[in-house]
């Protein structure tokens, strides 16, 4: 199988709309409840629906092989990170800041360390 799209919540679609496009994403889906998104590799999709109470328990993950230079360009452009890009143990280089409706992403490069660390499990599929 293969991951088509997450959908969040926001509780005010104009500043996600503003927030995300200012990140690089394609809007392709643009209503007054609803929101899509293009990542610009590999086909994936994220939406925003509308609504009053967003509960903030999902990170979202994009992934930039050149993790620095994007975050630096980011920057420029009026976006707030809460954590610069720094070294993890998991073996990830990553960023983390807020979107408008207090959602968590981070902004990672973890390379062949994304589907092959070194502590992977070998387990046969049956």
């Amino acid at each position: 199988m293969n991951l088509n799209q997450v959908t969040l919540t926001s509780s005010d679609l104009k500043q996600t709309k503003v927030f995300y496009l200012k990140l690089g994403f394609e809007l392709i889906v643009d209503t007054p409840h609803y929101l899509r998104f293009a990542c610009s590799q590999g086909g994936s999709t994220f939406s925003f629906v509308y609504g009053n109470q967003v509960l903030n328990s999902t990170t979202i993950y994009f992934e930039h092989e050149a993790l620095d230079e994007k975050v630096n360009y980011l920057v420029t452009k009026g976006i707030d990170f809460l954590q610069i890009p720094s070294d993890k143990d998991y073996l990830w280089r990553e960023a983390i800041l807020i979107d408008p409706s207090g959602n968590k992403i981070k902004l990672y490069w973890a390379g062949e360390n994304r589907l092959n660390p070194p502590w992977k499990v070998s387990i046969q599929n049956e």
